[in-house]
């Protein structure tokens, strides 16, 4: 294990019904003229978002709102939250949503005290100095966004989608209330499921040694996945399932367990450029690449991938041939992923082998020349994995 700092300072709300204390939160870390930011009609229709407002009228705070949100957020409404921003001298925001909607607001945070262009943070032009803080009020367990310090945006013109990681936008406070999942779609459950599956295995992959404590709270938390998220396609009203999905993907992306560990981080890197040229949903992106990823890298360490396949997956050791074992986990989660509905194939996405090279001029290797902590890849590598996810070269 490697030396690090670990400060996670978000404060979680956590039980149904917690959305009725919002105001009271924002109030006691200072918020006295919000924004809230969310998506579409469902925060509406479900009357979340009338609860929340009404706990900001219970405080006397004032408060300005903007919708439309999209998956994969787009530059184009930060913009426009901005300009709000100044017009209504905003002090806090509040996301009230999904992944997409915190990294919007994130967003708008680390731009709200910035002269310059918010995009240079994403860029890699300038580095944030300060921000506006962040709450959240979460309603799909995914993207791990309400705990951690990274977000994600997609500059509309090119379709370029760039992440940003900053201790300056990770959430002040965050509720969490299992309840307001149950209405998901289910394939929108499992896009979820699938993201926290990534964010675990994108630490899990590791050339680092003696991480024993954080290997298990990886395998403790995919094995989770595995666990609830049938119970929750099968009865969407499983507040029990729900609550352990929710928590498992906070758990999975605030970095508790990736601590003392090189990460990788070439799955998302990958998928990135496939939601940003087709605007698929990034765990269903996810479900196609990270098992190719897999298959294109496990003999840089097959022992690790027999790890996964036998502490995860169930897969019987075959210490006199480990590689099997290896290529039967890896069989395993991408059947995993298929039997929750995800698509594990760039035909079932919609993707195009002819698009492969724009996909990789467009990734940040291209420009850079290699990417990636467990194994270094280049721009040829990139291109193989993206060849992988045609279901004719799955193992």
């Amino acid at each position: 294990m490697t030396n690090f700092d670990f400060h996670s300072p978000t404060y979680f709300i956590f039980g149904e019904g917690r959305e009725n204390e919002t105001g009271a939160y924002v109030k006691r870390f200072g918020g006295t003229r919000v924004l809230i930011q969310y998506g579409k009609n469902s925060v509406i229709k479900s009357g979340l978002l009338d609860r929340v407002k009404a706990s900001l009228d219970k405080e006397g705070i004032y408060y300005v709102m903007i919708g439309g949100v999209q998956p994969n957020p787009r530059d184009t409404l930060v913009y426009e939250a901005l300009k709000m921003v100044k017009e209504h001298n905003i002090d806090f925001i509040l996301a009230v949503g999904g992944g997409s909607v915190i990294d919007s607001s994130k967003a708008t945070a680390v731009g709200a005290l910035y002269d310059g262009d918010f995009w240079d943070f994403y860029s890699g032009q300038a580095v944030p100095q300060k921000a506006l803080p962040v709450a959240t009020v979460l309603t799909i367990a995914a993207a791990g966004s309400e705990g951690s310090p990274s977000a994600v945006i997609t500059k509309e013109e090119g379709g370029v989608k760039r992440g940003l990681t900053c201790e300056l936008i990770r959430p002040v406070f965050s509720v969490l209330n299992p309840a307001l999942t149950q209405t998901l779609p289910a394939y929108q459950t499992a896009c979820g499921v699938t993201d926290i599956c990534a964010h675990v295995f994108e630490r899990y992959f590791t050339n680092t040694k003696d991480v024993e404590v954080t290997d298990r709270l990886c395998e403790a938390i995919v094995k989770t996945m595995i666990n609830e998220t049938p119970k929750v396609l099968k009865n969407p009203d499983d507040y029990g399932a729900r609550a352990n999905i929710m928590w498992g993907g906070m758990v999975a992306h605030n970095d508790l367990c990736g601590v003392g560990r090189s990460q990788d981080w070439n799955s998302h890197g990958i998928e990135h450029e496939l939601s940003g040229l087709y605007d698929v949903a990034h765990g269903a992106g996810l479900a196609v690449v990270m098992p190719s990823w897999m298959q294109y890298v496990y003999k840089h360490d097959i022992m690790r991938f027999a790890q996964m396949a036998s502490r995860i997956f169930g897969v019987d050791m075959d210490f006199s041939n480990p590689e099997l074992t290896a290529l039967e986990g890896i069989r395993r989660f991408r059947a995993f992923l298929k039997s929750i509905g995800m698509p594990t194939s760039f035909e079932e996405l919609g993707a195009k082998e002819e698009d492969i090279p724009k996909l990789v001029a467009s990734h940040p290797v291209s420009q850079s020349g290699q990417t990636g902590g467990f194994v270094s890849l280049t721009p040829e590598d990139v291109a193989n994995i993206y060849k992988l996810c045609k279901a004719e070269n799955h193992i």
